[in-house]
């Protein structure tokens, strides 16, 4: 699907390359989980029921845990207006729209592909930016779905959720039933062991290419809107307000900052910066700066 998006060719690589890396991870994972659990059916069946259920029904769960629904035109007719608005300039299908009753200020896009796409949005993002700003946070949103990050992302967190489960199972001695084996503490531990190291990497790789995504959307929203400073006051405003929110209360968002507009926890500047799933504020301030004065160049 073509949009008038920017495109990213250096996005379009990475989700290449992660997906493609991913895959082996995930082939050989499943591979060694058959090899020691001796039982083909049983893996097929927990990665294939996984995968099924993360792909075709993410929209739903990411909505559901939110606290998220969709709503009408005539329930947010500024919203659906200014959704509308960015579709038509970006020449692309409009995805469904929705609310979540949370004060979190933020926002975030989910779903397989551009038809099946939702932009929520919280009460809270909307009570603290003005049209302008909320625009800008929309076209981010809407080009995660345009560039079809946001899938990507769905499937590429897959593997990781499958690993912590499975290494989850095993140390509840899952996987060490089979008493009478006098091997299996060792399938077990090797098991878990190898289930801790997808994770790890899989972890890694997806965090990575989080952060270029942001960054990517961050570039090709405001260059769609025309105007990098509304989109840098809204990151500005909402980041601060995050900050004076209860400790409690981001922690139980946390889970979503891969797909939020702005990190509920940062990793700041230090190392738990390569765990973070977005690039730090300053970062994203600087690259809106100086894309406005490209743009004011050009003027």
């Amino acid at each position: 699907m073509k949009t008038r998006f920017a495109p990213d060719r250096g996005l379009s690589s990475r989700m290449v390359i992660t997906s493609f890396l991913l895959g082996l991870l995930y082939v050989a994972f499943v591979g060694v989980l058959i090899a020691l659990t001796r039982s083909a059916v049983l893996a097929v069946v927990i990665a294939g029921g996984m995968l099924f259920v993360q792909y075709w029904f993410s929209d739903r769960i990411a909505l559901y845990a939110m606290h998220g629904r969709i709503v009408t035109p005539e329930e947010a007719p500024e919203l659906h207006g200014t959704i509308d608005r960015l579709c038509a300039l970006a020449d692309m299908p409009k995805p469904r729209v929705a609310i979540a009753d949370v004060d979190l200020p933020n926002a975030f896009a989910t779903g397989r592909n551009p038809n099946n796409a939702v932009v929520c949005v919280t009460t809270g993002i909307m009570r603290r930016l003005d049209q302008d700003e909320l625009e800008g946070v929309l076209s981010h949103e809407l080009s995660h779905v345009a560039h079809r990050d946001v899938a990507v992302m769905t499937i590429a967190s897959f593997l990781g959720v499958l690993a912590g489960l499975i290494t989850r199972f095993g140390l509840y001695g899952g996987l060490g039933r089979g008493n009478r084996d006098q091997n299996a503490a060792l399938v077990m531990l090797t098991v878990i062991a190898v289930s801790v190291a997808v994770y790890a990497i899989s972890f890694l790789l997806t965090r990575a290419l989080s952060r270029y995504r942001e960054l990517a959307a961050d570039r090709a929203g405001a260059m769609l809107t025309g105007r990098p400073s509304t989109l840098a006051s809204a990151l500005t405003k909402i980041s601060g307000d995050i900050a004076r929110i209860p400790s409690r209360d981001l922690r139980q968002a946390q889970a979503f900052n891969a797909f939020f507009f702005a990190p509920a926890i940062s990793g700041g500047k230090s190392v738990s910066a390569l765990f973070s799933t977005h690039p730090s504020l300053e970062t994203r301030l600087d690259r809106l700066g100086a894309l406005s004065r490209e743009l004011g160049e050009q003027a």
